[in-house]
């Protein structure tokens, strides 16, 4: 990669943290160090800024990178990739936003002990948050030591040291001195950002193609090497049995585990009422339904401009097509526009990962914080002592996601993502639905569904074809694969909501009918909500 590039990018790179730096600086001098203040922004947000908010935190480098890459290889079902993200949005709107902003005050397990024993709940809805988050995060981290020290032309393992540890760095300082307030502004700045690079490249590709989508259609299927079937289902997912159920599995969480994922969650508390989280979701829909149709532009244009081959080449997994089809667009390898456009892509993609672990690392420390800590220590914390430890959770789960990170950097860690879907879709989600709609629910069953998704979602991924079995595992050398399934959403979320009905149906406990009154009338009209 040439020295403008480099140059470049890490001038735009610099630009983006100086200016987040500056946000958290100040919000640190004008907090006021209540828990509202650090885990909810002080409820302070419009919901525009919560919808530019909640955009910021969804979309994320493997939506803006992979999603596309994905499409540039595989056509047709890539593109299910982009309808599965979307229409998860519509399950969040009309099941649990307004719900959840309603019975809750800082996290999912809030909503889930309004009507149960805390202690239990708390502990269970708070490991299972935490594992999703510390999923997520690795994830991320990882994804942003391999894609910037790619694209700043450094692939050997210092340089993915490096930029591991320094994102870990940064994404524990706007937590800890900034909480809610000033993450919730870096979402915002990166979801204009994303959304301006996105819509520009768009607009070029358009532009390049005289507007014409069905001869941008046409010339990516030509240059694809596969004809019509690009065009086509199957390309991908179309093979024997084992792939189509796998498929189905990884919609399944894509699609359910979105509700379940406490960094989307805990956004509904950051506006003053729940007419207002609604409206946030209807914002966000829309800019994220935006940019996922953006994305299928981008995908079959990296297909008609860069091609199938060029992509693979760069990057096996085709995460690569976007900065490729950048630097295209921009008039090649040569030229300042090229460079230009490809460093803007560059740093976009890096302050998606910024803003993405920022919020993520805030919701674990609000569950490590508020649930786990202060169950353990109800009687005896103050909401002080308590943000003091989600500050220090911050800075402990920052460490562990930067070792975690490093440990796993050459490992294909695609999977993790899905896993963190499938998890808050088999444990979260089960007991957050029963909860709210449920009017026999008890704590036995609460507990029952969190541990009854959790435990098989990570037993069943330990036994798949991801983590031995085959020359693509995290251990290609042994084999205890006795899963077929990549991905064990297909299994593991019916699994929660069976064990959260049998723990229930078995339990001795009589529910609460008093409290199930209280809480469906809190959480249909806002009677009582803080």
């Amino acid at each position: 990669m040439r020295g403008e590039h480099q140059t470049l990018a890490l001038l735009l790179f610099s630009a983006f943290v100086a200016v987040t730096l500056g946000i958290t600086t100040w919000v640190s001098r004008h907090r006021h160090g209540s828990a509202e203040e650090f885990y909810a922004g002080g409820r302070l947000f419009s919901p525009m800024e919560n919808g530019f908010a909640i955009a910021g935190d969804y979309m994320s480098a493997a939506s803006f990178l992979g999603i596309s890459g994905i499409i540039a290889l595989f056509g047709y079902d890539g593109l299910l990739y982009s309808v599965g993200f979307l229409v998860a949005w519509l399950v969040v709107l009309f099941l649990v936003a307004e719900l959840v902003r309603n019975c809750g005050r800082f996290t999912l397990a809030d909503v889930v002990a309004a009507r149960m024993s805390e202690r239990p709940v708390r502990i269970a809805a708070g490991a299972s948050s935490v594992t999703v988050s510390v999923l997520y995060l690795v994830a991320q981290m990882v994804g942003a030591g391999s894609l910037v020290a790619l694209l700043l032309g450094g692939t050997g393992k210092a340089a993915q040291t490096w930029t591991v540890i320094g994102v870990g760095a940064l994404m524990v300082i706007y937590v800890s001195l900034g909480g809610m307030r000033a993450t919730t502004w870096i979402q915002i700045v990166k979801a204009v950002l994303l959304l301006g690079g996105t819509i520009a490249l768009t607009v070029l590709v358009l532009v390049r193609f005289h507007g014409d989508f069905d001869q941008l259609l046409l010339t990516a299927a030509a240059r694809s090497g596969h004809g019509d079937a690009f065009l086509a289902p199957g390309l991908k997912y179309g093979g024997d049995w084992t792939a189509r159920f796998d498929f189905i599995s990884l919609g399944l969480a894509l699609v359910l585990g979105t509700a379940g994922l406490p960094h989307i969650l805990s956004r509904f508390y950051t506006v003053p009422t729940a007419r207002a989280a609604r409206s946030s979701v209807v914002w966000s829909i829309g800019l994220i339904g935006g940019f996922y149709l953006m994305t299928i532009v981008l995908g079959f244009g990296a297909a008609a401009i860069v091609g199938p081959d060029a992509v693979r080449g760069s990057n096996a997994a085709g995460n690569t097509a976007v900065p490729l089809l950048a630097l295209d667009l921009g008039g090649g390898a040569d030229s300042t526009g090229g460079t230009v456009l490809f460093a803007i892509v560059a740093a976009v993609a890096f302050a998606t990962i910024l803003a993405v672990v920022a919020g993520i690392t805030l919701a674990s420390s609000a569950s490590v914080a508020h649930d786990l800590y202060a169950s353990l220590r109800r009687r005896h914390t103050k909401p002080r002592s308590e943000v003091g430890v989600a500050r220090v959770a911050a800075v402990g789960i920052g460490v562990v996601a930067i070792a975690l990170g490093l440990l796993a950097r050459d490992l294909n860690v695609a999977f993790l993502v899905g896993l963190a879907f499938a998890v808050a879709a088999s444990a979260n989600l089960p007991v957050l639905l029963y909860s709210l709609f449920w009017r026999g629910f008890t704590t036995r069953g609460a507990v029952w569904a969190v541990y009854g998704g959790l435990v098989p979602a990570l037993v069943l991924v330990l036994l798949s074809p991801v983590v031995s079995g085959s020359p693509e595992s995290l251990f290609p050398g042994v084999d205890f694969q006795y899963f077929p399934l990549q991905n064990p959403g297909l299994v593991s979320i019916p699994l929660g909501f069976l064990a959260g009905w049998i723990g229930t149906v078995t339990s001795a406990e009589l529910p609460d009918e008093a409290k199930h009154a209280e809480t469906e009338v809190r959480s249909l009209t806002g009677a009582g909500a803080v």
